[in-house]
C-alpha cells in the first residue's frame, strides 16, 4: 500500500506539471529561436528545451538556433518564428519594426571585475562589453586600439561591436584607423588573439571564465585564458541582457502563457539545467526602458 500510494503521489505531481500553462494557449505549436553565446551548448540543448516546453504549454515546440543576429529578426518578422530569446541590440532592432514585444529579461551571474570569476549565487539584468588582448600585448584601453585589428562579432552584437565602438567614438578616437576582422564564433576569435592573427577581440565580460575549456592550443590541450589574456576595458555603460519576445502576432494569452512556463523554468532543477547551458540564471519581467539606450548606440557606432 505505501508503494502504491507513493506511485500515485508522483503520478499526481507529473500530471501537474504537465500542460500547466496550456490554459489561454491558442495556437497548435509554437516556434522558439534563440542566439547563442555559445553554438555548441545550445545545440546541444534543443532537443531537451523543446521537449520541456512542449511538457508545459501542452503543444509541440519546436527550438532552433538562429544562424545570425539578422536572421532571428527576419524570422520574426516573416512569422516563422514565434518567440525569439534574443541579444539586447537584436531586440532593439526587431522592436523597431514593430515585429516583437519582449516578455521577460534573463538574468546572469555577475563577474568579479578584478578576478573575472563568477560571483556565487548573484543574479544581474545586465553586463558590460569586454576588450581581451594578449597579456604581454601593452595595449590598455580603448586609446590602445587605435590603428589595431580588431576582431568584432558581427555590426549587430551590442558587447560585440556597438557598445565598444560607439564608446570609442565618443571619446574622439579614429575607429576607421582599425582593421576590423569579422569573426562571430567568441571562441575563434579568442584563439585569433591568442595567436597574433588580430590585436584584440571584442566580446562580453566573463568570456575567459565561460570559454576557459574551449580555446585549445595545437594538442588539444585548453589554453589558460587567465594567463595569456587580460582585459583592456571594460565599457563604461552597462549593457541589459537578453529579452525573451514574442512574435507581434501572437495573441496576449499565448503570450501569457509563455511567461509563465519560462518563469517556473528557474524554480524546477531541470529547468535550471537547461537554462544554465546558455548562461541564463533566470527571467524577469522586461522593462522597455532598458533597451532604449541601445537605439542611441547603434546609431553612434553607425556613424
Amino acid at each position: 500500500m505505501k508503494k502504491l500510494a507513493v506511485i500515485l503521489t508522483v503520478l499526481s505531481l507529473m500530471l501537474t506539471s504537465a500542460f500547466a500553462f496550456a490554459e489561454g494557449l491558442d495556437v497548435e505549436q509554437l516556434r522558439i529561436q534563440f542566439v547563442p553565446t555559445n553554438t555548441e551548448t545550445a545545440d546541444a540543448t534543443t532537443a531537451e528545451f523543446s521537449a520541456y516546453m512542449s511538457n508545459l504549454l501542452g503543444v509541440p515546440v519546436t527550438v532552433t538556433v538562429a544562424t545570425s543576429y539578422n536572421g532571428i529578426v527576419e524570422a520574426m518578422e516573416s512569422g516563422t518564428v514565434d518567440v525569439g530569446i534574443m541579444p539586447p541590440a537584436t531586440y532593439a532592432q526587431a522592436r523597431s519594426m514593430g515585429v516583437a514585444k519582449a516578455i521577460l529579461s534573463n538574468t546572469l551571474v555577475d563577474y568579479d571585475q578584478v578576478t573575472e570569476l563568477p560571483v556565487e549565487g548573484s543574479k544581474v539584468g545586465n553586463f558590460k562589453a569586454e576588450v581581451l588582448v594578449r597579456a604581454d600585448s601593452g595595449i590598455e584601453g580603448y586609446e590602445g586600439l587605435v590603428g589595431k585589428n580588431i576582431a568584432y562579432l558581427g555590426a549587430a552584437s551590442a558587447s560585440g561591436y556597438i557598445y565598444p565602438v560607439a564608446e570609442m567614438k565618443k571619446l574622439g578616437l579614429d575607429t576607421e584607423s582599425c582593421n576590423w576582422v569579422n569573426i562571430t564564433s567568441i571562441p575563434s576569435a579568442i584563439l585569433a588573439v591568442i595567436n597574433g592573427q588580430v590585436d584584440a577581440c571584442f566580446t562580453f565580460e566573463g568570456s575567459r571564465y565561460v570559454f576557459r575549456s574551449a580555446v585549445n592550443d595545437d594538442n588539444g590541450n585548453p589554453y589558460d585564458l587567465y594567463e595569456v589574456l587580460k582585459v583592456a576595458k571594460l565599457s563604461d555603460a552597462d549593457i541589459p541582457n537578453d529579452a525573451v519576445a514574442v512574435n507581434s502576432k501572437l495573441s496576449e494569452a499565448t503570450a501569457k502563457a509563455v511567461e509563465e512556463a519560462f518563469l517556473s523554468m528557474a524554480a524546477d532543477e531541470e529547468g535550471l539545467k537547461i537554462m544554465n547551458a546558455w548562461g541564463h540564471t533566470g527571467y524577469v519581467p522586461a522593462v522597455e526602458a532598458d533597451y532604449d539606450t541601445i537605439a542611441e548606440y547603434i546609431d553612434l557606432a553607425a556613424d
